[in-house]
């Protein structure tokens, strides 16, 4: 058989479904950080080579680098690794700029449009929530929740669906040291066993609201978005006047749970369980 002419041989190779790129350093370096992240305590350099099935030698090698790039680091007395804090600048970085919110903020406008009223973006930044992005309607109710205010998470729905997905000792060593807790309009939880409270009826309904909490006579909801690992790392929130939707607020709800699941999806990550929305 003649073989094809170089034009043709081009077509024909463009044609074809590009293989995935191999890549094994890569991905082997990935999968201990992975692995490592996923442990409680540090890894010995045979427990890892062992349970990802690498060659000693080559994985000795990976954590050199890994080292030697400030993102794992080898504690001698126990002979094993830990993620270092160039892991952690890392996850900063990505909440700090643009992936998160580049995700978020075609979502966040369709929200914005479908139910006419303001939708946001919060992270949580220690006992406190950050709000990221803004998409208003035309006609925006006042918030004092703009891009980079921060309030007390345990007072805003968008905080407390972050807060709702941590295990209970995050949420402990956030808050212990806060004997009573700080209010804006008297509303709210005052303490870690009202706040506690609070996130366990958040967790069971699937999404989280607060009443007047921040600002009197504004009402808002809002669902986490997590990452692969289950984590929740953002939220939506929407914000109206308390005198609005009072019929339509499950309807409300359930489009903020659904923006919350398509930015899970866009992470990477795993929707939680469906949970039936109820009317207010």
């Amino acid at each position: 058989m003649n073989a094809l002419p170089g034009p043709i041989l081009d077509l024909v190779s463009l044609a074809q479904p590009a293989a995935a790129p191999k890549m094994p350093a890569v991905r082997n370096a990935i999968a201990v950080l992975n692995k490592i992240a996923a442990s409680a305590k540090p890894l010995p350099a045979s427990t890892l080579a062992r349970s990802l099935n690498i060659p000693r030698s080559t994985m000795y090698q990976l954590l050199l680098v890994l080292a030697d790039e400030g993102l794992i680091v080898h504690i001698p007395e126990t002979r094993s690794y830990a993620l270092s804090i160039g892991v952690f600048e890392l996850g900063s970085a990505y909440l700090r700029h643009q992936p998160l919110e580049n995700l978020a903020r075609p979502l966040l406008i369709k929200l914005a449009q479908k139910i006419g009223e303001t939708a946001q973006l919060g992270i949580l930044q220690g006992d406190e929530t950050l709000y990221l992005l803004k998409e208003a309607p035309a006609r925006p109710t006042a918030l004092v929740t703009e891009v980079g205010v921060r309030l007390p998470a345990h007072l805003t729905a968008s905080g407390r669906s972050l807060l709702a997905g941590l295990p209970p000792k995050q949420v402990m060593a956030f808050f212990s040291s806060s004997p009573k807790f700080l209010t804006i309009t008297g509303k709210g939880p005052t303490s870690l066993r009202e706040l506690r409270q609070v996130l366990a009826e958040d967790r069971d309904r699937g999404w989280s609201i607060e009443d007047g909490s921040v600002t009197d006579g504004i009402t808002c909801i809002a669902a986490a978005a997590r990452d692969y690992s289950g984590r929740p790392v953002a939220s939506i929130v929407t914000s109206f006047r308390s005198d609005r939707h009072t019929e339509s607020s499950g309807a409300v709800a359930a489009e903020v749970m659904r923006t919350a699941g398509e930015l899970t999806q866009r992470l990477g990550g795993s929707l939680p369980t469906a949970v039936p929305v109820e009317a207010l």
